[in-house]
């Protein structure tokens, strides 16, 4: 048995399509689907059970036989969330709490952490995992600082004598995109964003530079395909002997542009962008740039190569988000 939780939403719902498609059937799922449409993401998968979060750890103690991998990928992950107790609840919390379950049931346990530890890049994007590394990262916003305290955490937990997960894996998620975000509302990825303006007839929108050595658009990002970021899950799942923090990223950062530009070819429209100043709660807390080293992935044995922008965007809009049906 897997449990997914995050199951029904963004790459959680992807690794379930993926886990399915290699043949996985005994998949749980623990997430909240509420009123919206976030249920179709799940809509085409066999599961074996659907739970929410406050029923996961009795569920796991009366399958602690069963479970042979947790991946933990439920959390608040809207950046501009300003209740820091509500990201200790749902973030740091439980991912405490399974990393301790797993750690005492002999349970393998793959984490989401995310790119946005870096902060403003200064440190670099080296996923070094020494404690030391760690702690010179400043992230710019409470999800963030979340993800970054699990990581410290872990990773100290690890170094000591005692008991800890047989696998024990945090992926530093770089900016991903790709179907099933529909119902993430404003952090949906920029690309259904130009998307969803170029069908309706108004110009792509991005953000303005607020700053003089970076062209309007000209903010670099590691976008990443959503199927990569499972595939590296799958890896994980097939190689049990690798531990650790790894990037999730493609190593190569592109612009805003040129991800506009990608849509817009896409769908053999020229390009028409518009730039907008960037919100106010939003300054100071920006990612100008963003470029996983992705060397100690490559290390631990990961030799798949990753989507280009142009592939994966092209992808994307062709068939998903121009089809009847937008999910996986």
């Amino acid at each position: 048995m897997i449990v997914v939780t995050g199951g029904a939403g963004f790459i959680g719902s992807n690794l379930l399509a993926a886990l399915e498609a290699r043949g996985e059937h005994d998949l749980v799922v623990c997430d909240r689907l509420g009123t919206g449409d976030k249920w179709r993401n799940i809509a085409r998968r066999e599961i074996a059970e659907v739970i929410a979060p406050e029923r996961l750890v009795p569920f796991l103690d009366a399958h602690a036989r069963e479970v042979t991998l947790i991946f933990h990928l439920g959390a608040i992950s809207d950046t501009r969330e300003p209740d820091a107790d509500r990201l200790v609840d749902s973030n740091l919390g439980p991912t405490l709490a399974l990393w301790q379950w797993c750690a005492a049931h002999g349970v393998r346990f793959v984490y989401a952490s995310s790119a946005a530890t870096y902060g403003d890049g200064s440190e670099g994007f080296d996923d070094d995992p020494a404690p030391e590394a760690l702690a010179r990262l400043r992230p710019l916003n409470g999800y963030a600082w979340s993800k970054q305290a699990a990581d410290r955490r872990f990773v100290r937990l690890a170094s000591r004598q005692g008991a800890k997960p047989p696998q024990w894996a945090g992926l530093k998620f770089f900016n991903v995109y790709g179907p099933n975000e529909y119902h993430k509302e404003a952090m949906r990825s920029v690309v259904v964003q130009v998307y969803e303006r170029i069908a309706a007839g108004e110009p792509a929108r991005l953000f303005r530079s607020d700053r003089p050595d970076v062209a309007d658009g000209g903010q670099l990002r590691d976008f990443i395909w959503v199927g990569d970021c499972a595939d590296v899950m799958l890896w994980l799942l097939d190689d049990p002997s690798v531990s650790g923090i790894f990037n999730v990223g493609t190593g190569a950062a592109r612009s805003f542009a040129d991800l506009a530009g990608a849509v817009f070819a896409a769908l053999d429209r020229p390009p028409r962008i518009e730039y907008v100043d960037m919100p106010q709660t939003l300054r100071g807390r920006y990612q100008y740039f963003t470029q996983a080293r992705t060397e100690r992935l490559r290390a631990a044995g990961y030799d798949r190569p990753f989507t280009s922008l142009e592939d994966g965007v092209g992808r994307y809009v062709r068939d998903f988000l121009s089809a009847p049906d937008p999910y996986r």
